[in-house]
């Protein structure tokens, strides 16, 4: 990791198997909103992406939400020429995600699922490093994902897992 990122602002992750990965970086996402700065949401692997979509589309122009896959269907399900397809989709998403970066466009960037392109070999720790070094000093990212490996453990200033101890449907 370059000089950049240690003295920069900081990498925060959101990891694990629990529920609240992203609404916890959508709390972010308010805070900062709130505190007048803009801020950048890039979703990856969603389907038809999150609830809160609409929701959050009515909070722009503070707060803007890309997502660049064209499915609504899970990556995984998709035959193999639609997932080549979307693995392009993604990959310019990541650029994107490099450009907002590198021209300070705002002062928070979330990467929402972003570990699950690892996971999944779309992208390398090397690619998600090299994306994460056009970061400037004043800018906060944000990634979640539920697996988390060593590499990127190390790409962060800080890392939340969120577990679930107990699920309990609720009956109406």
């Amino acid at each position: 990791m370059n000089k950049e990122m240690e003295t920069g602002g900081k990498i925060l992750i959101y990891s694990g198997d629990g529920h609240g990965k992203t609404p916890a970086a959508l709390g972010h996402a308010v805070l900062a909103a709130a505190e007048g700065q803009q801020v950048v949401i890039i979703q990856f692997l969603k389907g038809k992406g999150l609830s809160e979509t609409e929701f959050v589309k009515r909070l722009e122009p503070e707060i803007k939400l890309f997502r660049f896959e064209k499915s609504d269907e899970d990556f995984m399900l998709l035959p193999e020429e639609k997932r080549a397809e979307e693995i392009m989709n993604i990959k310019n998403g990541m650029n994107y995600a490099k450009k907002v970066l590198s021209i300070h466009e705002c002062g928070l960037l979330i990467l929402d699922e972003v570990l699950g392109l690892i996971d999944n070999q779309i992208i390398t720790v090397e690619e998600l490093e090299n994306v994460l070094s056009s970061k400037s000093d004043d800018t906060t990212v944000i990634m979640t994902g539920i697996t988390l490996n060593d590499d990127v453990c190390m790409l962060a200033d800080e890392v939340s897992r969120i577990d679930t101890v107990r699920f309990r449907k609720w009956e109406d």
